[in-house]
């Protein structure tokens, strides 16, 4: 704010743009300090943060760095764990055992490995010790100052988004849960395609505890360094064949996270970009099932009726589907639909609006500061996160999509399987 005043004093326009890449470089690295050395569920908040369609570049650079590349736990504190949750020594499980980590993030942490007696390469995942109390009181601390927003500034239900943050982040310690939810997971896409549109890593079911969880090792690059690898292998980033291959990634996991929202109603909740490898012919792999989400049968109906009335333009369902989903909505404009339907659209589709790339949702012209959110269902915060994740990773490979398109079939589908739908 003091530099918005700063700037007002500066005449030549064409210096501002400057200015202010100095500046977000500047806040960029503070940010990134602070979340660094906060650790915790300010990690969760950096991925929140490097976005490329809610933060400026410079933001993004610095921030998408801390998905995967978190502050780690010494190679000592990960043996400790692993032997007191597995009862036996390292060496007594393992043939190999990589002690530099592949990445760390917020929870954990990963190291390759293999295990006796079998060939393959395996991921041992590993707790950091101690992350869990201070996650939680990071959380609490949270949902005080989303209290203090939403009583002065913003109006928006947020305190029922940290109670399920709250919810959703406590089940991320237990890894025996997250095993049997990738193995879900893994079952549902496998056995309702001819192929998955994603991989999913087989679970080791006898390596698995609260703390330690060993699956399969899928051999791919982040996500974020699709650019420099196809730039190392000689493919213009902007050519025919990029833009195939991101178009690729970008329908395999829209399919799958279409299916598993709109059909199934159990989903993977966490689609960051440290999550996402692409693997040997653009096949996508999706990693880290400790958020996940089960919709009740209503909710996931509900949301399948707002797909359509997004795909469709159709303002007065969307409003419908608001009411049915439980989404209390408050106007301070004239055209009531019509904000609520662009509201939908910022809260539930990944498509920009033409010519824009970064959103700007609390800026004073938005559709959320003239729809006040009265009450927002804890359970649809997920899916609203998942959409939002989607839209940073459309925006991120440079293309513009709207998955409420992609989605209206399935939509459909889901609708017309619960009978609310007919074939007439």
């Amino acid at each position: 704010m003091v530099f918005q005043l700063r700037m007002n004093f500066v005449k030549d326009v064409t210096k501002h743009e400057e200015m202010w890449e100095r500046q977000h470089e500047l806040a960029a690295h503070k940010i990134y300090s602070m979340c660094s050395d906060l650790g915790g569920f300010f990690l969760k908040i950096a991925q929140i943060l490097g976005k490329p369609d809610l933060a400026p570049a410079a933001w993004v650079r610095k921030l998408v760095t801390l998905c995967d590349q978190a502050p780690a736990t010494s190679f000592d504190a990960v043996r400790v764990v692993l032997e007191k949750e597995l009862g036996q020594s390292i060496e007594q499980v393992f043939e190999t055992f990589d002690a530099k980590p592949l990445g760390s993030a917020s929870i954990a942490q990963v190291h390759r490995a293999r295990v006796k007696c079998d060939k393959r390469d395996v991921v041992v995942k590993v707790q950091h010790p101690g992350v869990e109390k201070l996650m939680m009181i990071d959380i609490r601390n949270l949902q005080l100052f989303a209290l203090f927003m939403q009583k002065t500034d913003l109006k928006f239900d947020l305190f029922s988004i940290t109670k399920e943050i709250e919810k959703q982040i406590g089940y991320e310690f237990d890894f025996i849960r997250e095993a049997n939810a990738m193995e879900k997971i893994r079952r549902f896409l496998y056995d309702n395609n001819r192929k998955s549109p994603v991989l999913v890593p087989r679970v080791l079911p006898n390596l698995v505890t609260r703390k330690v969880l060993v699956m399969d090792y899928i051999n791919g690059i982040p996500i974020l360094s699709l650019g420099d690898e196809m730039a190392k292998r000689g493919i213009n980033p902007r050519g025919k064949l990029a833009e195939a291959a991101k178009l690729n990634i970008l329908n395999s996991l829209s399919q799958a996270y279409g299916q598993m929202i709109l059909k199934s109603g159990f989903f993977h909740a966490d689609p960051h970009p440290g999550n996402i490898l692409i693997c040997k012919g653009s096949e996508v792999a999706l990693l880290d099932y400790g958020q996940v989400k089960e919709l009740p049968d209503h909710l996931r109906l509900g949301y399948a009726n707002l797909v359509i009335a997004i795909a469709d333009n159709d303002a007065s369902l969307a409003l419908q589907s608001f009411r049915e989903l439980g989404i209390a909505t408050m106007a301070k404009c004239k055209n009531e639909q019509q904000e609520l339907l662009q509201l939908a659209k910022t809260m539930f589709d990944t498509e920009m609006p033409p010519g824009t790339t970064v959103l700007q949702p609390f800026s004073e012209d938005s559709s959320i500061k003239k729809i006040s959110v009265e009450a927002f269902p804890e359970e649809l915060f997920s899916v609203l996160r998942t959409v939002v994740l989607l839209r940073g990773l459309s925006v991120g490979i440079g293309i513009n999509y709207s998955c409420s398109q992609h989605w209206r079939s399935m939509a459909e589908e889901a609708l017309l399987a619960s009978g609310r739908l007919s074939t007439g």
